[in-house]
Formats: structure tokens, sequence, C-alpha cells
């Protein structure tokens, strides 16, 4: 079928080539977009005049992808940052890096180190942006650069905040590549560190993929807390040693929460 026997066909029978279910559920996202504090199967399903059973469908699927929260106490969905990260990371890298320069300059200065900014995409991570440091020997990182999400900083910051179905279905499709004697190789022990970076607000690589290298990270979240971006420094294990992860970290966490403040995210 040519572009033009298309055209003909969805100028002329219209809406019999939508799919109702996707069109629900973008009505779905588009009414939660308006209700902040979420709203439960009951009173999503009256405001659209959707039957109940397919509601709950829709909204569990859209959870179980990551696109929706779920309040546990109250049964109340509420839109995630999903669709956003999405955005930030297809179109809008700029917008987000332009708006933490300044930051990522201040936290350059203060540690000393390269600082740099990356986001998650297609199940591993990309440097958006880098500050070099200001030793005579600093590392150097191209922008594009991928990095691998079981060993790196800025990975682990990201997923330990994303939703749990969303963290389990990327954990599932990991590939657990030893790189040196620190690396990371199960997913149990993974899910156990990701689990101490959520407690701990920052994240740390030991050298896990290159010897003698280290980082420390922490997440950058949107309006809604979502973990769509993360900075990290990187440096050599001397100057950058296992006992001063924590006061590093909590610096790090600092510059972090600063950039996310101008997103929209409300640090308690």
């Amino acid at each position: 079928m040519n572009e033009q026997a298309i055209e003909e066909i969805e100028s002329s029978e219209g809406s019999k080539y939508h799919v109702p279910n996707l069109e629900r559920a973008l009505q779905l996202l588009e009414l939660l977009v308006q209700f902040p504090t979420g709203l439960g199967i009951t009173e999503i399903s009256n405001k659209l005049q959707f039957p109940k059973n397919s509601t709950f469908r829709i909204a569990t699927t859209l959870l179980n992808f990551g696109y929706l929260n779920r309040d546990e106490s109250s049964k109340a969905f509420t839109v995630s940052g999903k669709l956003l990260s999405l955005g930030y990371a297809a179109v809008s890298d700029q917008n987000l890096v332009e708006k933490s320069l300044d930051i990522l300059r201040e936290l350059r200065d203060e540690v000393k180190e390269t600082v740099l900014m990356g986001v998650l995409l297609n199940r591993e991570g990309i440097v958006l942006e880098q500050i070099p440091g200001l030793h005579s020997f600093k590392f150097w990182v191209d922008i594009g650069t991928r990095f691998w999400m079981h060993t790196a900083a800025p990975s682990k910051a990201m997923m330990a905040f994303l939703p749990e179905a969303t963290r389990n279905q990327i954990c599932a499709e990991l590939e657990f590549r030893r790189f040196t004697n620190r690396t990371i190789v199960t997913l149990a022990d993974f899910n156990n560190v990701l689990d101490v970076v959520k407690e701990k607000g920052f994240s740390i690589d030991l050298g896990e993929e290159v010897d003698g290298m280290h980082c420390v990270g922490a997440p950058v979240f949107d309006r809604n807390g979502y973990p769509i971006a993360a900075i990290w420094i990187t440096g050599p294990a001397d100057r950058l040693p296992a006992d001063s992860f924590e006061h590093t970290g909590n610096v790090i966490k600092e510059h972090a929460q600063r950039i996310s403040q101008r997103l929209g995210y409300y640090v308690a």
C-alpha cells in the first residue's frame, strides 16, 4: 500500500483507525495531570465515563510501565515523571543542562574533580555534560558516552528512585558483566546496593568498571519526584578515597537537590 492510498483511507475513514484503549490511556494521563494528589479508580471511571474494569486495566498497565505511581494507602494514581524524562532525553536535554550548568560549576569548584550529568535511555546511561576538574590530571569523558547500568554511580542513583515496576523491568534485562573484582555481578547484590542508595540519597562506583577510578553521584528529580537525571564526580582513588564518600556524597546530593528545585521538585 503506497502513501497516497494510506492518506486516502485516513481522510475518508477517520476514527476507524483509532485504537480505543490507547485513546483511553491518553485521556487518563491527561486527566491525572490535572490532579497532582491523584485519583482512585472509581473517580477516574466516573470523570471519564469509562467502565471501571477497563479503567483498572489501563491504569494498571500504565503503572506497570512506570507512567503512573500508586499510593499504597489511598490507592490513588498519580502521573509519574517518566513521560517528562523521555521528553528530556529525546528533545530537551539542552534545557536541562542549561538549568544546571552554574550549579555544576559550583560543585566542580568545591570538589575540584570533574563533574558530569547524565540520563537513562534505552536501558543504558548517556553522558549529557561535563565540567572538567581543576587538577592537572583529570578525567575527561566525551559527551554522548554510554555507561553501564550496574557499575556507574549515576545509573545507580537514578535506578534506586525509579518506580518499583520500572526498576524491576530494567533489572531483569541487565547484563552483569564483570570488569574488576569489585563489579556487582548478581541481581540480588545490585538490588541491595540500590536499597542503600535510596536510603542515603547518593551512590558510588568503587572502581567497579575501572580499577583506581572512583565516582560519587546523586539523582536529579522532576516536579513529580521522578529521577530524570543524575550528577556525579569522577576522580582517582587517592584523591577520592572510600572514607570521603559520605561527606562527598552529601555535598553532591545538596547540589542535585538545587537542580531538582529549579525543575519544580519540592525538597522537604
